[in-house]
């Protein structure tokens, strides 16, 4: 990634013989009057929105997802679906209210330097998807093969930077890159999805979706060399819309809100398989818990399955069965909503032999606890059934209440104050020699374990990092044949430490373990380069992915490194902190890799 005054990049590197070829808490204000002082904006937003979007309307995006947003996002929106509810203001008083919530002008959002066009528009359809999407392949195995990819573990020494593409009016890009058919798909943070050539980074097309776009962007599947076909990309946003667009022409086919929760969103990606998109839900009601006088908590995960053909709901199942009710009371004298949580951060993996899904969920939000929380469940593709849960954690009930450094009153706080070891990679379906499957999973406590999918029982479970709030595994694990790659991030984070006292120090870096038997094969801490640079830790948050004879990680120090299979070894490593020019001829420089 390339980050200098609000731009962010995405790189493409090649071998030299191939020349062709995490979110800051926001507390949340309650409709109250404006103090003396303030921005006036503030008391038009409390006035025209804030009796909807601080909670008042449950199908109201809250004001921290309104903060995510571009501001001529939220503009457009005044002046389109918003415009009976906008109609007192003016057209300044609008643009204030817009550039209030945003945090950002509308001046901010003009590109000085735009990336070059394509002359060619058009989709290769002589060649086949390089990748559905997140998992590379259903299994979720992120193992792209040398005759697709291109690239193995002989090739990495010669890689150098071919083309860096700067994202206009982006502080992060959270969308992981999809290639398919010559064109390299990927969203940004103000909801533009990009079409760009795979060779040169030039843009063949945009999309504006309403909101960020932190999702893999998945395309559906077609025959090579059949020039009739009509690809098309999947996506969802952070307001819980799902959208179907045209792969040739970036024309929206439809778009379905899967969750009317205010705080619901989208950051697993969704799969598209056949004539379904299977599409996992999570929220952020986990923030707002950091106001006593908030009602904690109601939102709750699920999986959803949507027709490719409209976007229309063929069935939607929730993790917990039982929506929230009062459950008690804080020591603030604030009603306890319950069960809530266990939302779903991750891509589903897909079995195709046995019709079934496996997602991984996070904590609940409310006491009491229950049983779907920190679990691997499995849903039937067809009917969205659930067939088994596998519960790695009980009884962790958590909200960003319980963080002492960001909550200055605890009373949402669970009586739990559960250790919040979500599922937030993406599990991946592992085919052993012998033709058996075991479904491999990482945890957020630094756990990696394997689970018979036919009964969901766990086969082994291995201790890998130390675990904690900002530790163990976080957004994504790979596979090669029968040999899983675990990456820890265990970063150093001071509540971690106070919370669980750990005895044992962090163990960030890369871990390969066998996925029959759990046995690592070998394992690479990290070594500290940081030197006490602020937001600087050496660990590996990002999904990583497989080559052949080895995998491919981003650290938070800003390293891209490639491991060796065999060792472990370091084969090839790039500093993204350097100054680099981008195709636009912006210079830009890096940072922290984390997400996608």
């Amino acid at each position: 990634m390339i980050l200098r005054y609000g731009l962010i990049g995405l790189c493409l590197f090649v071998t030299a013989c191939d020349q062709e070829v995490t979110s800051p808490l926001t507390e949340v204000a309650d409709t109250a009057p404006v103090a003396e002082g303030a921005d006036p904006a503030e008391g038009l937003y409390q006035e025209n929105c804030g009796s909807c979007h601080n909670g008042g309307v449950y199908k109201a995006p809250h004001r921290m997802f309104l903060g995510m947003m571009a501001p001529d996002a939220i503009l457009s929106s005044m002046d389109g679906i918003m415009a009976e509810q906008s109609s007192a203001l003016t057209a300044p008083q609008k643009r204030a209210v817009a550039e209030h919530i945003a945090g950002r002008s509308l001046d901010a959002e003009i590109v000085e330097m735009p990336a070059p066009v394509c002359e060619d528009k058009s989709l290769d359809l002589s060649q086949a998807r390089l990748q559905t999407g997140w998992g590379v392949d259903y299994r979720n195995s992120r193992f792209q093969p040398a005759a697709s990819g291109g690239l193995a573990a002989s090739d990495v020494s010669s890689l150098e930077l071919k083309w860096a593409f700067a994202y206009p009016n982006a502080m992060q890009a959270r969308s992981q890159p999809t290639v398919a058919g010559g064109t390299l798909f990927v969203g940004s943070q103000n909801g533009t999805i990009y079409a760009l050539d795979a060779k040169t980074g030039c843009v063949r097309w945009t999309y504006r979706a309403s909101a960020e776009v932190r999702t893999a962007v998945s395309i559906s599947a077609w025959t090579a060399g059949d020039e009739k076909a009509r690809p098309v990309v999947y996506f969802g946003d952070i307001l819980a819309r799902a959208y179907a667009i045209d792969a040739q022409t970036g024309e929206e086919k439809w778009m379905t809100k899967v969750d009317d929760h205010p705080n619901a969103t989208i950051t697993g990606s969704p799969v598209v398989v056949e004539d379904r998109l299977y599409v996992p839900v999570s929220s952020l009601e986990v923030v707002n818990a950091i106001d006593p006088a908030y009602e904690c908590c109601t939102f709750r995960g699920s999986l959803v399955a949507l027709d490719t053909a409209d976007g229309s709901i063929e069935w939607k199942t929730y993790v917990i069965d039982q929506a929230a009710s009062e459950a008690g009371v804080t020591s603030a004298g604030t009603k306890i909503l319950a069960p809530s949580g266990a939302p779903i951060w991750n891509s589903p993996a897909v079995d195709l032999k046995r019709r079934r899904l496996y997602a991984g969920t996070g904590e609940n939000y409310s006491s009491p606890a229950g049983g779907t929380s920190d679990a691997i469940i499995a849903f039937d593709m067809d009917s969205g059934d659930i067939i088994w849960v596998n519960q790695a954690t009980e009884g962790d009930a958590w909200n960003v209440a319980c963080l002492s450094q960001y909550a200055p009153d605890p009373a949402n706080c669970p009586v739990e104050d559960g250790p919040d070891f979500d599922f937030a990679a993406s599990s991946v379906l592992v085919e052993l020699p012998d033709g058996r499957d075991l479904l491999v999973a990482g945890q957020k406590s630094g756990d990696a374990m394997a689970i018979d999918p036919d009964t969901g029982e766990t086969v082994w479970r291995k201790r890998v990092g130390r675990g904690g709030v900002q530790g163990g595994v976080h957004f994504g694990i790979a596979a090669e044949g029968s040999i899983a790659y675990i990456p820890i991030n265990d970063m150093a984070y001071p509540e971690d430490v106070t919370r669980y006292k750990f005895k044992t120090p962090a163990r960030p870096g890369m871990f390969a373990l066998d996925a029959e038997t759990g046995e690592v094969h070998w394992e690479n801490l990290a070594d500290d380069i940081c030197d006490g640079m602020q937001f600087c830790n050496p660990g590996i948050s990002s999904a990583v992915t497989a080559i052949p004879g080895a995998v491919i990680a981003g650290h938070l120090d800003g390293r891209l490194r490639i491991y060796d299979a065999a060792d472990g070894g370091v084969l090839w490593e790039y500093d993204t902190r350097q100054n680099i020019e981008t195709i636009s001829g912006e210079t830009a420089h890096g940072g922290s890799m984390s997400g996608g």
